[in-house]
């Protein structure tokens, strides 16, 4: 068993910390609301900190799982930070779902503390973490892979190292960029659906036992069906990996069409008030006639 820390009690991170203090590693947590980490430690055993670094602190791994880049940043960097906290030998896991720059970023700060990095972005949505099914996608040595990956069976189904401190990353860009059109696609579908006048649930029944069959499909189109959008993935933290995914694009040359055309569609649904509304809400904008 191991002494942890995990930075940021998110719909992710807090499912995820109650699986590494239920497999019984000592788990020492950290929030920016600190009601969060409290309310965490009524439903698990473990500890909150005031601060990263003091969470940080003679954690044999440490975990974040925050926003963005500079949320990453704001609690791995700086006194307060938790890399100052950490000693020699740790490892630091990043669940962020961040850009493949920020990953580079902090190996390097880690490496110049003689700590070890993995930038290891997950997919499988708050139910996976809430199940313990998520996949995680990972970059990093693989001396530090091997050491850590143990820790993930906790809460995930798949865990892989695909190369360098970035990898990870670029492998979530890659998931997302797979959804986005994904997601459109069923929503034509379903919007087809609703004005053929079929009958929708027979219909997808059927279907998603073959080849246009999906996870997204399995899990989405009851509720698409029913007009409901309100539990899933937030079309605001898309635009945010969308966004990603497209800076890299041009950074590497990646011609990404679709994914730039589903991204301004999520700008219409944002713009319609629907920016907390689950992926699946490009229905919404098709409903419209938009």
């Amino acid at each position: 068993m191991a002494k942890v820390a995990f930075i940021g009690l998110g719909v992710m991170g807090f499912p995820m910390a109650g699986h590494l203090a239920s497999a019984g590693h000592e788990v020492c947590v950290y929030n920016r609301t600190a009601a969060k980490a409290e309310n965490w430690c009524k439903q698990h055993a473990g500890r909150h900190a005031a601060t990263p670094a003091e969470a940080a602190k003679g954690a044999d791994v440490v975990f974040t799982c925050v926003g963005n880049d500079d949320d990453l940043r704001q609690v791995t960097l700086g006194q307060d930070g938790a890399l100052s906290g950490m000693s020699a030998g740790s490892i630091l896991v990043d669940h962020t779902t961040a850009s493949a720059d920020v990953a580079r970023e902090l190996a390097h700060e880690a490496q110049a503390r003689n700590i070890d990095f993995l930038d290891a972005p997950v997919s499988g949505g708050q139910a996976g973490a809430e199940n313990g099914r998520l996949s995680v996608m990972l970059g990093g040595e693989q001396a530090t892979y091997d050491q850590a990956s143990k820790v993930f069976d906790c809460y995930a189904a798949s865990h892989r190292l695909l190369g360098p401190a970035g990898s990870g990353q670029l492998a979530k860009m890659v998931n997302q960029i797979a959804i986005a059109g994904l997601v459109q696609g069923l929503s034509e579908a379903v919007h087809f659906v609703k004005q053929s006048g079929l009958d929708g649930e027979a219909v997808f029944d059927v279907i998603q036992h073959g080849a246009a069959g999906s996870w997204q499909m399995v899990n989405r189109h009851k509720t698409m069906l029913e007009g409901e959008y309100d539990f899933g993935f937030a079309v605001d933290w898309m635009r945010k990996d969308l966004n990603i995914a497209l800076n890299e694009a041009r950074k590497n040359g990646a011609q990404l069409p679709v994914t730039a055309l589903v991204d301004q569609f999520y700008a219409d649904v944002q713009a319609g008030g629907g920016g907390r509304l689950d992926t699946s809400s490009l229905l919404k904008r098709l409903e419209k006639g938009q």
